[in-house]
């Protein structure tokens, strides 16, 4: 099952999307956004899935899809959890700057809380003060739970996983350093994060999803030039089952929380990297200094994932960078 939000007030309007992207349907009469379908999934589920069935069978027709004019399917979430799973992309990190990485971080996962006032749709604009501030993109993938108990260990948390997606978790890199300084986390150096069209269910991924990671290519690119394709169930430290494990070890998760991976990265791979910082990490490891710019106003961001036959599965990222 495929579902989205079409831009309607702060949280969308729910929809079933078909398979293939082609045509959707409003899920209103079940939920009208797709936190109230999340907050209810027990009982929604099953109704959903009956109109993705119809849909997909030609039972009912539905409407041309349009992913302009979709929100973030899930506009705002009560929770985002963006982990850093890909362990080897931070110990590049920190050897490009000559930094050695603490053992305690091959062992307990990395994770901050975003900003989730507002997600962004695929097709709106990254919005930036300044090229100063080192624009970045991060290709990711993210699961959404249900209500996940408090103490919720890792074999639990696979039932909690109700929908996947891909993301662009914008960073604005030359900010982080400061921010980071006064050990007080994120803040001006993360703004809103960019979706994929769709959610899907797990079942939709065939043998693609193990039940706690996503094994396949995620595709990020610059301009129309490939930046990276690497595979996101290789080199996954941590994968979603433990991140959940690792944010719900003091608190309930909410219906409609998002655990995101972080940057999607595969050691040793010349298609491994999902973001700028890490491609210019590569080059300063090499040549001693980076040549790969940061985003520019005007530079256009994409990011997809393709199932076995080359078709995409979320729908595809597509954005500008632009000043406020």
């Amino acid at each position: 099952m495929k579902l989205a939000s079409l831009k309607h007030g702060r949280d969308g309007k729910l929809v079933v999307v078909s398979k293939d992207l082609s045509k959707y349907v409003l899920a209103t009469n079940v939920a009208a956004t797709m936190q109230q379908a999340l907050d209810n999934w027990a009982d929604c589920e099953a109704a959903l899935k009956h109109i993705y069935d119809d849909l997909q069978s030609g039972k009912i027709s539905g409407h041309d899809f349009d992913p302009t004019e979709c929100a973030a399917p899930l506009p705002r979430s009560y929770h985002w959890v963006d982990g850093s799973a890909y362990v080897t992309h931070v110990e590049l990190v920190r050897k490009a700057r000559g930094a050695e990485l603490p053992s305690s971080f091959w062992e307990d996962p990395l994770v901050y809380m975003g900003a989730s006032d507002a997600f962004i749709g695929p097709h709106d604009d990254i919005r930036a003060g300044s090229e100063e501030w080192g624009i970045d993109l991060e290709a990711e993938v993210a699961v959404i739970t249900d209500d996940v108990p408090a103490g919720t260990n890792a074999d639990e948390a696979k039932k909690h996983i109700k929908l996947l997606s891909i993301l662009n978790d914008v960073s604005l890199r030359n900010l982080i350093p400061a921010e980071l300084a006064k050990q007080f986390g994120f803040y001006q150096s993360k703004p809103w994060t960019a979706f994929a069209p769709v959610f899907v269910t797990p079942d939709e991924l065939g043998d693609a999803w193990d039940g706690c990671k996503l094994h396949l290519p995620l595709h990020a690119y610059v301009n129309g030039e490939k930046l990276g394709s690497p595979n996101a169930g290789i080199d996954m430290t941590f994968d979603f089952c433990r991140l959940i494990e690792h944010a719900a070890k003091s608190r309930d998760l909410a219906p409609g929380t998002v655990v995101g991976s972080g940057t999607v990265s595969n050691k040793g791979s010349k298609d491994g990297s999902c973001c700028l910082a890490e491609v210019r990490c590569l080059e300063t490891i090499a040549d001693g200094k980076p040549s790969t710019p940061f985003l520019s106003f005007g530079d256009r961001v994409e990011i997809d994932m393709f199932d076995q036959d080359g078709n995409t599965i979320f729908g595809r990222i597509d954005q500008k960078v632009v000043p406020f």
